[in-house]
């Protein structure tokens, strides 16, 4: 008869043996208020993990006065991870998130090389275990809310430079092709002014874009980045008013996930005349502009958003991890098979540039489907967390009420306008009185009406993730898993794409998540 012997599994063979966990803690100053905070830290994780039976204490890793924003910056953290391959770590604690690491592509690398080792990390205030089944979807969540304080930094740099415009006084950063810039202002620079000239003066001679980026080419004259010239280059340099000596601020704005947009009156612009010396005359400008739209008539061309728009659900949605540009859809052929797939115009056009190859576009369709079903299946323990968060992070219901403080007030001092005239028209009160009474009234209102307006923008963001977020949350409620790709579920919730490479890809929401996706 055969001899058979029962070998124990490892996991039941060392079962009694206890997780070696250490503690991470990071305070961002130097100060001697949040040292304190350092040490009340490490006494608590002392004791925190003694006092579990099943651990064994395996030191604590801590980093003063030192930016959570780089992990390289941290020498505590990196000595942790060390001792986490040398095998002198089973288990990670920390206090949160914001502790760990501030920006999401950190955390979320630090976590994977981490699991890779087979070691978890536990987030104390978002009770987080990454070694839980849905964990990856929970972390990129909960490290966009970490990261999401920025927003608020950005919001209050942009508010001051539209405030430069307004009141005329912004200092110009960068120079068209044309001009130098210093100390804000614009000056002719006559070597390349003599080529916007040329510009015009073949546009206005009905020579196309495409002849006059080829005219400059075979002349071998230089572009700022050292580039060749193309069609859209002349295109632009055409319709800029800066070549009249006029100044339109605030073309572009960026939205909350600092993704930058062309400006089509979503955002108010500012029309300086007169504010450098010209290199064309008006008359001629205007002619060429006048050209330039008659070519675009005749080819039956359209501009900015119209141009491309919807013809594919990806359309105008996918941008490069790497260098940024847009992504445009091209058919390949592998010899067996031709198939559509999403491809970065920097690399297709200068390789040497940008490393990130195409995608193919079923691969895209599935990470979306992927991502939906991983929200659906964990709903009930991301959304009210999140919600929850969001609400925590703003101010929103105090400035709610301002808000609806400052219409009353505003209503009140159009009624309190309109008493002044009807009191004047009788004759009660003189002139002088009447215009006096007038101008408090006027510069009340006027400094009223510019809080509301920043108020109403710095909240606009807000509430459109928040509306966004319910959105997506009363659609995950109803429980049903997606069988394939929809594409108005993609449009309804998804913001854009980023392609970090052809393994990872960012889905960016409409309600603020930026969730990543493994693919391939």
């Amino acid at each position: 008869m055969k001899k058979i012997t029962i070998i124990e599994p490892a996991a039941a063979a060392g079962k009694n043996k206890k997780r070696r966990v250490a503690a991470y803690c990071r305070v961002s100053s130097g100060s001697d208020e949040q040292l304190v905070s350092l040490e009340a830290q490490k006494e608590h994780y002392e004791n925190y993990i003694t006092a579990n039976p099943d651990w064994e204490y395996a030191g604590l890793y801590y980093d003063e006065g030192i930016t959570g924003t780089k992990k390289e910056v941290r020498p505590a953290l990196m000595s942790m991870i060390r001792d986490c391959e040398d095998g002198k770590i089973d288990c990670i604690v920390t206090k949160s998130l914001s502790r760990f690491a501030r920006n999401t592509t950190d955390c979320l690398e630090l976590v994977r090389k981490l699991l890779d080792l087979g070691i978890s990390v536990y987030f104390e205030k978002e009770k987080l275990d990454t070694g839980s089944m849905e964990s990856e979807l929970l972390l990129s969540i909960m490290s966009s809310l970490a990261e999401s304080e920025s927003v608020s930094i950005s919001e209050n740099s942009k508010w001051g430079i539209r405030h430069q415009f307004k009141a005329g006084t912004y200092k110009l950063r960068y120079a068209p092709f044309g001009y130098t810039v210093k100390d804000g202002q614009l000056f002719v620079n006559e070597e390349e002014a003599k080529w916007v000239r040329f510009i015009f003066a073949e546009m206005l001679a009905g020579k196309s874009t495409y002849k006059i980026a080829a005219a400059l080419n075979e002349k071998k004259v230089p572009t700022r980045r050292e580039g060749k010239w193309r069609p859209n280059t002349v295109r632009g340099i055409i319709q800029n008013e800066k070549y009249i000596g006029d100044c339109l601020f605030q073309k572009t704005y960026m939205d909350f996930r600092f993704k930058r947009h062309s400006n089509r009156g979503e955002r108010e612009q500012f029309y300086v005349d007169d504010h450098h010396e010209p290199i064309v005359g008006r008359e001629d400008f205007e002619n060429a502009n006048r050209i330039l739209k008659q070519h675009a008539r005749d080819k039956n061309l359209k501009s900015g958003d119209e141009k491309h728009t919807g013809r594919y659900p990806f359309t105008k949605k996918i941008v490069c991890g790497e260098c940024g540009s847009p992504f445009k859809r091209k058919i390949e052929d592998s010899g067996a098979m031709k198939y559509p797939a999403w491809a970065c115009r920097e690399h297709l056009e200068h390789r040497e540039n940008c490393s990130v190859k195409s995608v193919r576009e079923t691969v895209l369709e599935d990470a979306f489907a992927t991502m939906m079903n991983k929200l659906i299946f964990a709903r009930q323990k991301i959304f009210p967390e999140l919600l929850e968060g969001i609400r925590n992070q703003s101010q929103k219901v105090g400035d709610l009420q301002r808000l609806s403080l400052l219409e009353d007030a505003l209503e009140d001092l159009t009624e309190k306008r309109r008493s002044l005239t009807s009191i004047m028209a009788k004759g009660y009160i003189d002139r002088a009185a009447y215009t006096r009474e007038l101008t408090r009234l006027q510069a009340e209102e006027s400094a009223l009406a510019e809080e509301r307006k920043k108020l109403t923008m710095e909240l606009g963001g807000d509430l459109k993730m928040t509306e966004a977020l319910n959105d997506i949350i009363k659609f995950t409620g109803k429980g049903e898993m997606l069988t394939g790709f929809d594409a108005e579920l993609f449009e309804r919730f998804v913001n854009y794409i980023t392609v970090c490479s052809r393994e990872e890809i960012v889905f960016h929401l409409k309600c603020g998540l930026r969730l990543r996706e493994r693919i391939n």
